[in-house]
């Protein structure tokens, strides 16, 4: 049985080396002594931890190995493109940007990964019920796995929509018969996973200890989001008021926005109190190349993609001192002209064009280059890490899944976009960063959460489940009925009942 290398306490995404236990098809397919092993595990607290430790691992996808999904997200929508360098480089995300998608070009990763964790986390629902452990943490346990697996459904079912229900560790004979559920049988699944998990789950954390679990708060914004994206409004209201409190002073769950929006993105400032699901990395994890991407690295992957290809500083030079990367995710010029002149600008985006041009700094330009970075995670040098493995694959910054300007507006959304509550939402974030009071509308709700959001992986969703996408990417190749969706990766097609999404 292989070892689980924790690298931080459980506040996490933590990565770690998968454990036979909680793999899906490797744990399926090993021979019956394996199966022997697996039966026989799980018989105290601390091998139970270890299996909680698995399933929150997957969640790191957010923001580790070049698959990660921000980056993903980024490049298919109007906020980006992929860029890297050359139109091949990175393949999936270049196919996911100028929408020739198919079958055979999306990384099978997308599916997968989720998958995996879904099947960690029924095999350790299966085994915590005769776990030796207090009732109470058992509860704990569960619930936190209860949310995960809905966590990594919601991701899934957004992405291709039909997909397989599986709530139980599936035998080898049944692995190759599964079929798609309907969506609405998916949704139905998180909303009672999510559900079941609130009471478990505790209010607050001990910080030293835990930081980076999930808590009821977090739970509730989940399941507010989820309300929202099928339309159920009222539900949406109910979960995220509580989440939210009152706008701008601190909620019941301890949740406040920070006074300056720039201090969200500074390395090292983490679990605050604008962070709802925070995905953490470390540069203590030692990732090297050989092992990059299997779960077993702990640094945060879209630094080095997002920073400045061959990137130098000329002498006397006061531009930043950026650590070069890879040039992906840059900004394009709708985003620089919608964001100009907005206070979120410095903090969002870098116009590294400009300091070419004063002679001060040198840079390989990355494909479908405009000279703007998505400043957000951009790697300084003294973000290096210093330990071992490869410097470019340790970067620590975290990132949010979900944070406290992010439900003010889906709640604001939720509400119609009008009345009072919906505007107090809006002013208290456009506040935040010293703008005036605009009058709520949906229009306005939206562009804000292009401003305050952009470059976190948000807005090709935003763009797709309010009916935009079709005219705001036709330039890129977007076809409505067909691009709302990925298609399913061919290897998960292939000797399986599963069918191909329409029009793939």
């Amino acid at each position: 049985m292989k070892k689980i290398k924790s690298i931080m306490s459980l506040g996490i995404a933590l990565s770690i080396f998968i454990l036979i236990v909680s793999c899906s098809e490797d744990f399926l397919e090993v021979e019956p002594k394996g199966t022997t092993l697996e039966e026989n595990y799980y018989s105290n607290e601390a091998e139970a931890y270890s299996g909680l430790v698995a399933v929150y691992d997957i969640i790191g996808k957010q923001s580790r190995g070049f698959e990660n999904m921000i980056a993903l997200l980024n490049s298919g929508s109007d906020d980006h493109f992929t860029g890297g360098g050359s139109s091949s480089d990175g393949s999936q995300l270049q196919a996911f940007s100028n929408y020739t998608i198919s079958e055979s070009t999306i990384a099978t990763s997308y599916w997968s990964d989720f998958y995996q964790g879904i099947f960690r986390a029924n095999t350790l629902l299966t085994k915590l019920p005769s776990v030796d452990m207090s009732e109470a943490t058992k509860a704990r346990f569960t619930a936190e796995t209860k949310a995960l697996r809905a966590i990594y459904y919601f991701e899934l079912v957004r992405l291709f929509k039909n997909i397989p229900l599986i709530t139980s560790p599936l035998g080898t004979d049944e692995i190759y018969s599964v079929t798609q559920a309907e969506p609405s049988a998916i949704y139905s699944q998180i909303e009672t996973d999510l559900l079941e998990a609130i009471s478990d789950l505790p209010v607050t954390l001990d910080l030293a200890n835990e930081a980076g679990r999930l808590t009821q708060g977090a739970a509730k914004a989940l399941l507010g989001k989820v309300y929202l994206y099928q339309g159920k409004n009222s539900e949406a209201v109910a979960q995220l008021a509580e989440v939210n409190g009152t706008p701008g002073s601190t909620s019941s769950f301890g949740y406040k926005l920070l006074d300056n929006f720039s201090e969200l993105w500074e390395v090292g400032n983490n679990y605050h109190s604008e962070s709802i699901i925070e995905i953490a990395h470390t540069d203590k994890s030692n990732a090297d190349w050989w092992f990059w991407g299997s779960g077993a690295d702990e640094g945060n992957s879209l630094n080095v993609m997002v920073g400045p290809r061959g990137y130098v500083r000329n002498s006397g030079s006061t531009a930043p001192d950026y650590a070069a990367g890879w040039g992906f995710n840059v900004i394009t010029q709708s985003l620089y002209d919608a964001m100009n002149g907005d206070p979120r600008f410095d903090s969002t985006i870098e116009d590294l064009q400009s300091y070419v041009d004063a002679g001060e700094v040198q840079l390989e330009e990355s494909y479908q280059y405009t000279g703007y970075y998505l400043k957000k995670f951009m790697p300084l040098k003294s973000d290096e890490s210093t330990g071992g493995g490869a410097t470019v694959l340790n970067y620590k910054q975290h990132t949010y899944m979900m944070r406290l300007a992010d439900t003010y507006l889906l709640e604001a959304e939720a509400l119609g976009g009008a009345g009072a509550r919906a505007q107090a939402l809006l002013d208290a974030v456009r506040a935040r960063v010293g703008l005036p009071s605009v009058p709520v509308s949906m229009d306005v709700i939206m562009n804000e959460r292009r401003l305050e959001l952009a470059g976190e992986g948000h807005r090709w969703y935003d763009l797709v489940r309010t009916g935009s996408a079709a005219s705001v990417l036709s330039d890129r190749g977007f076809v409505a009925g067909k691009h709302e969706i990925f298609p399913i990766p061919l290897s998960e097609l292939e000797n399986t009942l599963i069918v191909q999404n329409p029009n793939y």
